[in-house]
């Protein structure tokens, strides 16, 4: 078969080509059917043989297979939480619904779809289940449903249900109420996603009069948009803000940011450790100096910065006793940035936990400690499992040993860039006045603010206004020269007055 190139145009590929593409893609979207069907009877293989091994071990039942989900999750690139509802889908395909384990191993139903007649059947008895699986996916009704759409298909599946246990889908009902619940999770550009989830007729009740607010506001001249109106509106009720105060709410930015990127004019982003369960993220440079800035103009926010060494390492603490302190817990979220430190799981830390177990020796310090999800740490708890600490490219990290042998390294993240200290192998020009290495590399020179006095001889600043440098009288601008450069050295400069403090403000 003649696959598609670099070079092809539509004048070059034949009709007979295209048609052998659109067949090759119906073939290999079976494949991926086949290949799911195949991970999961290998999952559910592998949790079957973990528990029966941790029940010869001694193992409690309610503690069997807790690491499966990490394992499975490291194997298939996904977090736990992916990799446990996967788990938990092919646990039901593989021993209670044969047709459509079937259906999804031989590519007539789509991963999604089976995934579908699982959720939709959750609430019935196993009976049941074999009854609606049998109906839908049996042979006899294989030919309707490759015509059926997925929307038809669910439809289909509750439709039956009903008939089969209607008490089964009033308990559903009732539950799914008393699972009403208010979530916040990232969303790209220093956005989140403010989720409600309510019963139906609460929830269109609330839109219709956020919507009825919005084209009253429209109506008598207001620029913003619909949708803007609304989750201003839904801010301001929420927070009891006047109407266009929906920005003055007091929070607390913690944000992990470099000295050169919050004092000077550096271009490194900073980080936004929460705010969300998982933090927001990279944000950058500019707009971190104008969040803070208007926090602090507007007196509607408190900002907790954490600065790395000019190694660009967070500062470490060490601690005697069994938990983490608080200082000490919040810098070690900050070093995994909010998110857990577990390959491929996006979850938010929860637990501060020892690479080294405390009860193996471990230290309750920095260096061994490492922010986790819940499952995370409850995973590495089964027999078999082991980590230590290691270091990449001079960044902290683990590497985990799952039961079966395999490894697995997480590196934290880099932190923000900060300012460095000079290098040995970098030493200053005295003629030039500027920065050239051993390699003959030069660097571009330091420009002192106006105002102010330079560094010392043979020293760099620790930022580009170089912050404590005192400054003389107003005379007029002083230009800095260093040393050697067209007038000899001056003495040291004596101060004769109280600095000028007028920066602080």
């Amino acid at each position: 078969m003649i696959l598609p190139g670099g070079t092809d145009t539509a004048s070059s590929v034949s009709k007979q080509v295209r048609s052998q593409w659109v067949d090759l893609l119906g073939e290999l979207e079976a494949v991926k059917d086949a290949v799911t069907a195949t991970q999961a009877r290998l999952a559910v293989a592998l949790s079957e043989a973990t528990k029966a091994e941790e029940a010869r071990l001694g193992v409690r039942a309610e503690r069997r297979g807790r690491g499966v989900p990490n394992q499975v999750g490291l194997a298939m690139r996904c977090s736990p939480h992916a990799a446990g509802s996967f788990l938990g889908t092919a646990r039901a395909w593989v021993t209670e619904m044969p047709f459509t384990f079937d259906a999804l191993r031989t590519g007539v139903l789509s991963s999604w779809r089976a995934t579908l007649l699982v959720r939709e059947t959750a609430h019935l008895s196993a009976e049941d289940r074999a009854r609606i699986d049998e109906e839908i996916c049996g042979p006899a009704g294989l030919a309707e449903l490759a015509r059926m759409g997925t929307k038809r298909l669910v439809a289909r599946i509750k439709e039956l249900a009903s008939q089969l246990d209607v008490h089964a889908c009033v308990r559903r009902n009732a539950k799914a109420e008393a699972e009403r619940s208010v979530s916040v999770r990232p969303a790209p550009d220093l956005m989140v996603y403010l989720t409600a989830l309510v019963p139906m007729r609460q929830g269109v009740q609330a839109y219709a009069q956020l919507k009825a607010h919005a084209d009253a506001a429209k109506a008598t001249g207001d620029e913003r948009g619909a949708g803007q109106i609304m989750a201003d509106t839904l801010i301001e009720r929420v927070t009891g803000r006047e109407p266009g105060h929906a920005d003055d709410v007091p929070v607390t930015i913690n944000l992990l940011v470099s000295d050169r990127t919050l004092l000077a004019d550096g271009d490194q982003p900073a980080v936004v450790l929460e705010g969300a369960p998982a933090g927001a993220g990279a944000v950058p440079a500019p707009v971190v100096r104008s969040l803070a800035a208007h926090g602090i103009d507007a007196d509607a926010a408190w900002l907790r910065a954490i600065y790395v060494d000019p190694r660009g390492r967070l500062l470490a603490t060490t601690s005697a006793s069994r938990f983490h302190p608080q200082g000490l817990a919040a810098l070690l979220r900050a070093r995994e940035q909010g998110i857990c430190g577990t390959s491929w799981c996006d979850a938010p830390v929860r637990h501060i936990d020892h690479v080294t177990p405390h009860a193996a020796g471990g230290r309750t310090s920095f260096d061994n400690g490492q922010g986790l999800c819940a499952r995370c740490n409850h995973a590495k708890q089964a027999p078999g499992w082991g980590q230590r600490v290691t270091e990449v490219d001079g960044r902290h990290a683990v590497e985990t040993v799952t039961p079966t042998g395999h490894t697995s390294v997480f590196v934290a993240p880099a932190p923000p860039d900060p300012v460095r200290e000079p290098d040995p192998d970098r030493e200053p020009d005295p003629v030039r006045g500027e920065v050239r290495d051993r390699a003959a590399q030069p660097a571009p020179p330091w420009t002192p603010a106006v105002g102010v006095s330079g560094p010392g001889a043979g020293r760099l600043p620790r930022s580009r206004y170089s912050i404590g440098c005192t400054a003389p009288r107003p005379r007029g601008a002083i230009a800095y020269r260093p040393p050697g450069h067209g007038q000899p050295a001056r003495p040291r400069y004596q101060r004769r007055s109280r600095p000028d403090l007028a920066w602080a403000r």
